[in-house]
């Protein structure tokens, strides 16, 4: 008898410490996400949108949405003036997002972010401060449907035309090296320039290859990069920040602001729509 009511002491006794356990490890999560500052939940959102890549074959990842709405709880005026800072940037949330799927090598659409704020979570949120909806909709009824344009302009070197100017169509490659066409050792045409470094154009143009880089577009309209090889390599300069663009790679995704360094030639790009 005594050994039977020792057992259900300690079946009660591990039952007691189980419940205890699950208590404080729930109460421990709350704790942590209650006190959750704007730029972590900027980050959690972001993670959350790349846990939705998915595999499409071939070693491509793509992600399947093209609008993304976030909700974010915001009691007081200044819980969502705090929030729309951090969701404004810069960079801003959907900057955020898309640079983390680029990351990721992820071919994304062209995306629309839009958050909004609630004074209480609801019950089926993804987390106590926000909730994320994913969906697909028509692209006409996402962004503008304006055609972009990307300028590029030579900072340093000497240049053929100093800014060029080239419309968006799906197709074209933008190659850019010295000189305006590129011969292989028969003095068969390999390649000709659209942005072209003059011949003798001073010793920042010889650190440029003949076959520098090139510039593609890529399925969801955005500009991509490539070093073809080049001799003295290409970075691109993000906000004091530099992204090296290694040849062979699946490019490096352009954005307004940056600067593409060619050996010592630089140039400046420009992104802009033109309904």
């Amino acid at each position: 008898m005594n050994k039977k009511l020792a057992d259900l002491l300690a079946k009660a006794h591990r039952l007691e410490s189980t419940i205890a356990a699950t208590i404080e490890g729930a109460a421990r999560r709350t704790s942590a996400h209650a006190f959750r500052e704007p730029l972590e939940i900027v980050h959690a959102i972001v993670e959350h949108a790349g846990r939705e890549v998915q595999p499409a074959g071939r070693g491509r990842q793509v992600f399947p949405f093209n609008h993304v709405r976030v909700v974010a709880l915001a009691p007081t005026a200044r819980d969502r003036a705090r929030l729309q800072v951090a969701f404004d940037g810069p960079p801003s949330l959907q900057e955020r997002i898309a640079s983390h799927l680029d990351a990721a090598g992820c071919v994304a659409p062209a995306l629309t972010v839009h958050a909004t704020f609630a004074n209480k979570a609801g019950a089926d949120w993804l987390a106590p401060e926000f909730t994320v909806a994913y969906s697909r909709v028509a692209q006409s009824t996402v962004h503008d449907p304006a055609v972009p344009r990307l300028e590029l302009t030579v900072t340093q070197g000497v240049a053929r035309q100093p800014t060029c100017t080239f419309e968006a169509n799906g197709s074209q490659t933008i190659a850019i090296g010295r000189d305006d066409e590129v011969r292989d050792s028969r003095h068969h045409l390999i390649r000709t320039n659209d942005l072209v470094f003059e011949e003798g154009g001073g010793d920042i143009n010889e650190t440029v290859s003949r076959r520098h880089a090139h510039i593609e577009q890529d399925a969801a309209g955005a500009f991509r990069l490539f070093d073809d090889g080049s001799a003295q390599g290409t970075t691109v300069i993000r906000k004091g920040r530099g992204i090296a663009v290694p040849r062979g790679a699946r490019g490096t995704r352009l954005q307004s602001g940056d600067e593409i360094v060619l050996g010592r030639a630089r140039v400046r790009v420009a992104i802009t729509s033109e309904t």
